[in-house]
């Protein structure tokens, strides 16, 4: 079987790219999604907050994803439900399996990854302690409590406070239980400041910064969780231990891109986002395979993620399109390196840990481009600073930047002539 483009993943990334690659002109689009509905882990978030940026309303997780699903629908975007990819090769051959189907696999011309992400696990945390009923991670409680209407626990204990864990602290609340508190082992919280205060301040439930579990009791069913002050190194300090009685511990500790299948292929990873290296046009190493969403770096609005999506759909069907020109032209397909000619890196300074993208080849990017970053900690008053080898391009003031919000500057086509061979864009925080 052959396809012109083929997109690893269902959720709002998937939805959104097939729907741009359609617009585009390439017709022939597959979805391959491993669950039995479109839409993801949207379908699970029955809380409001979506689509303010998209389509300048406030909607439900599945709200959101159903809009998007209709205009697939419309475009006659096809899709593979309950379908596992288990390899793509470097040539991009996808091997999937179903039930109807068997074990199968499909040519494609372009790929887009949209695998999304998952939860950071307790093995991860070096958290010790017995193993008893009653931990789970916050996406795991928000299913059972959303999806199968089963309330994890009535006496809840929540570490991290990344956004999950913040909504599920609210839901928790409302469907009755007592939230006893949560605790962030950084000095700030990982969630949006509006989350924060919708779904803590407004219910009365403390967040303890700077604080971390050091001991689970119970050995049938979580008994109490030990609580204990760190220091700036994150070690717990000695006599600021609080044992705090709880039938639940919600995990809420960071989200990993889901990259396995793209390191099988052979798709450079980035040391600090844990999703692929990519260029102005979302493209990874690999010519002709993109990532979009999730899988390429955590985001905290949906509707960015829907945003780059469409970026990503557009620039695969560029990439078909050129192909299909050269065959026409009976000539021979764009090497690795001439994909990367031109580029100029994109580089990190003082108080940003990472950029979307780490390249940009100018002759290649639209008009406008968006480079995403996170800032590495809390400032106050910083100015967020984009150079041009040592010329200073763009100087914009804050109020705040925090790690728990994303980041973003809008680089203008016209002005990337100013680049020199040998520079490099940076983007850097000053006044910090």
């Amino acid at each position: 079987m052959k396809k012109k483009i083929v997109i690893i993943g269902g959720g709002p990334a998937g939805l959104a790219a097939s729907i741009a690659a359609k617009d585009a002109g390439i017709d022939d689009v597959l979805i391959i999604e491993r669950g039995e509905h479109l839409g993801g882990i949207l379908l699970q978030c029955i809380h409001n907050g979506f689509g303010l940026h998209t389509f300048k309303e406030e909607l439900t997780g599945p709200e959101y994803a159903a809009r998007y699903i209709e205009i697939a629908r419309e475009k006659n975007v096809e899709a593979y439900l309950n379908t596992m990819v288990i390899d793509i090769s470097r040539d991009k051959v996808v091997t999937c399996m179903s039930a109807d189907k068997g074990i199968f696999t499909i040519e494609a011309e372009s790929i887009i990854l949209t695998m999304g992400c998952r939860e950071r696990p307790r093995g991860a945390l070096n958290t010790p302690g017995y193993r008893p009923a009653g931990i789970y991670s916050a996406g795991t409680a928000q299913k059972f409590v959303n999806i199968e209407g089963k309330l994890p626990g009535k006496e809840v204990v929540i570490l991290g406070s990344g956004d999950i864990g913040l909504i599920m602290a609210r839901r928790m609340t409302l469907e009755g239980a007592k939230v006893k508190a949560v605790a962030e082992i950084m000095p700030y919280s990982g969630g949006l400041k509006r989350n924060i205060v919708q779904c803590l301040d407004d219910f009365g439930i403390p967040l303890k910064l700077s604080t971390t579990v050091i001991d689970i009791s119970g050995k049938d069913r979580v008994e109490s969780v030990t609580l204990a002050q760190v220091d700036e190194k994150s070690r717990p300090i000695p006599g600021t231990e609080e044992i705090v009685p709880c039938d639940t511990l919600l995990l809420s500790c960071g989200l990993l891109p889901e990259n396995e299948l793209s390191t099988q292929m052979g798709v450079e990873l980035s040391p600090v986002t844990g999703g692929p290296k990519v260029n102005e046009s979302l493209e990874t190493n690999i010519p002709g395979v993109f990532a979009a969403g999730n899988v390429l770096h955590v985001h905290d609005l949906v509707d960015y993620v829907s945003a780059e999506a469409s970026q990503a759909g557009k620039y695969a069907a560029l990439y078909v399109k050129a192909l299909e020109a050269e065959k026409d032209d009976n000539l021979t397909e764009n090497s690795e390196s001439s994909v990367n000619a031109k580029s100029y890196a994109v580089t990190t300074g003082i108080g940003v840990r990472y950029t979307v993208p780490v390249s940009i080849n100018p002759d290649r990017m639209d008009d406008l481009l968006t480079v995403r970053f996170r800032v590495a900690n809390v400032y106050k008053n910083p100015e967020i600073c984009v150079y041009f080898g040592d010329e200073c391009i763009m100087r914009r003031k804050k109020l705040i930047c925090s790690p728990g919000e994303m980041e973003q500057v809008i680089l203008k086509k016209a002005d990337m002539n100013k680049l020199k061979s040998g520079d490099a864009v940076k983007i850097c925080l000053e006044n910090v």
